[in-house]
């Protein structure tokens, strides 16, 4: 057992040579972790010596440092008195303007019952949320215009509804991989849900639950598989769990392990985004906010810039957080390689989230897989990747045998009950939806959830109606058509 630790002998070891870090009270030699840990050395480095818990909890699910760091490591408690100090210093630590700021929107947010739609809930998140977690929530790759298509692309899918059909009786219903879905979307696999509010990924378990839809977990979460799986209503709620494959098998194996000893129904394997996307918003993030925080302390804005501006300088973290994310992940993920590790080491169904051709959707029907997730990952990666609802439309045009082959899910740009119902027409047995999910539990938490859950509901009720059908199996291609509307001059 180990004597607790003073914040002075704590303080000694603020280098590269010997740093230790506090973490809710508890002190830990990361010494030897400074290489190996995904966001670099530098931010840890920053903390060296000091008290990091208000850096390390929004990213980091708890057990982390129990899988990461080596038991001799933990090197035991902070003394009384530390603690003391700490807590003082916590209690008296001047807000920053940010701080300032979502406070004033968190006391004049809306009520739920006037968020009518899913933009409104996401312009209320993008008042109240820290502007570094809206900068990673929001952020996609490049100039964003992937990001934008995947949402315009739906304004070229119109109905053909059919009229003198009864539409009292209507069920929205549908089966995930056979599991029952009140519903037919899922809130989908995104990460770091703490960054947006401090009770994260099970705000959308325990909304998901109450609504009877489905939550992919993210393989990034900000709490653990474990602290997910015992935020459901009960063990019969389906979770389903995002996978990106760790290089080393064995690691991603015990994961795999972990997930399926938790109950979860099935592994989601993200297929694009071995690398980061060039999410320049994110990547920009803390330097700007380092910028505002700066312009609130009344240091003009141009000093010293002259002179710096002369000088050698570190480059900016180019990787962001989704960098960080990434760092460990197989790089070398392939058709003959991947998949049939993935089928020797579970029995669990197995889903591609990231296709993006119709070529690898027939890759995918042929490798035997349970299902397919048509998505660019919300223009997060590859900018100028078609958008989902166009990959969709395309298979279902060359190749519709996937559909009997396969379930095929839909995720990106999603914002109305009529873009599900468009999918849906088109072949997609459901759709996702991360952005939407993240912004909705930052604004309102577990009721938001609901909340989003309930407007998409009624959106496609309403819809389904209007279109003249009783179920999602009368939702047919004849029910929709592409159209390229050509632009009208003005005389």
């Amino acid at each position: 057992m180990y004597e607790p630790l003073s914040l002075a002998e704590v303080a000694k070891h603020n280098a590269r040579s010997s740093c230790w870090v506090i973490i809710n009270n508890k002190v830990y030699d990361v010494t030897e972790f400074l290489p190996a840990h995904p966001g670099g050395s530098k931010i840890i480095l920053k903390y060296a010596g000091r008290d990091a818990t208000a850096a390390y909890e929004p990213i980091h699910p708890p057990d982390a440092l129990e899988k990461n760091l080596p038991k001799d490591k933990h090197l035991g408690v902070l003394d009384t008195a530390g603690a003391q100090e700490l807590k003082e210093e916590r209690e008296s630590r001047r807000k920053t303007k940010d701080e300032l700021r979502m406070e004033e929107a968190e006391a004049v947010k809306p009520p739920l019952s006037r968020v009518m739609n899913l933009l409104d809930m996401e312009n209320v998140a993008r008042k109240v949320l820290a502007y570094k977690a809206l900068a990673y929530y929001s952020s996609a790759s490049d100039d964003e215009l992937t990001h934008k298509e995947n949402i315009r692309s739906f304004t070229r899918f119109f109905f053909n509804p059919r009229i003198l059909k009864p539409v009292s009786k209507c069920d929205p219903s549908t089966t995930i991989l056979g599991f029952k879905s009140s519903l037919p979307i899922y809130a989908s696999g995104a990460a770091l849900a703490k960054l947006g509010h401090p009770l994260g990924e099970a705000n959308i378990t325990r909304g998901a639950g109450r609504t009877g839809i489905i939550q992919m977990v993210s393989y990034n979460a900000s709490l653990s598989f474990a602290q997910i799986a015992a935020a459901r209503l009960s063990q019969d709620q389906p979770i389903f769990w995002q996978l990106y494959k760790n290089k080393d098998d064995k690691i991603a194996e015990a994961r795999i392990r972990e997930i399926e000893q938790l109950g979860y129904k099935a592994i989601c394997l993200t297929v694009d985004a071995v690398v980061a996307g060039n999410r320049e918003r994110d990547i920009k993030a803390p330097f700007e906010l380092e910028e505002l925080e700066r312009e609130a302390a009344g240091v003009p804005k141009d000093r010293g810039k002259a002179e710096s501006a002369q000088k050698p300088e570190e480059h900016a973290d180019e990787a962001g957080t989704a960098g960080m994310l990434l760092k460990n992940d197989d790089v070398d993920l392939s058709w003959d390689r991947t998949i049939p590790w993935l089928r020797r080491t579970t029995k669990l169904p197995i889903v591609l989230k990231g296709i993006q051709c119709v070529e690898d959707a027939v890759l995918a029907a042929e490798a035997g897989l349970d299902g397919i997730v048509i998505s660019n990952h919300g223009g997060r990666q590859l900018e100028y990747a078609l958008p989902p609802m166009e990959v969709l439309y395309r298979l279902r045009k060359q190749r519709p045998d996937v559909f009997d082959k396969l379930e095929v899910y839909v995720d990106g740009g999603v914002y109305r009950g009529t873009d599900v119902l468009k999918a849906l027409c088109l072949g997609a047995k459901a759709v996702g939806l991360g952005r939407a999910f993240m912004y909705a539990q930052s604004a309102y938490g577990e009721e938001g959830v609901i909340h989003t859950v309930r407007i998409l509901e009624r959106e496609i009720l309403t819809g389904m109606r209007l279109m003249g059908a009783t179920n999602v199996g009368e939702l047919v291609p004849e029910m929709v058509e592409r159209v390229d509307w050509q632009p009208v001059s003005k005389l």
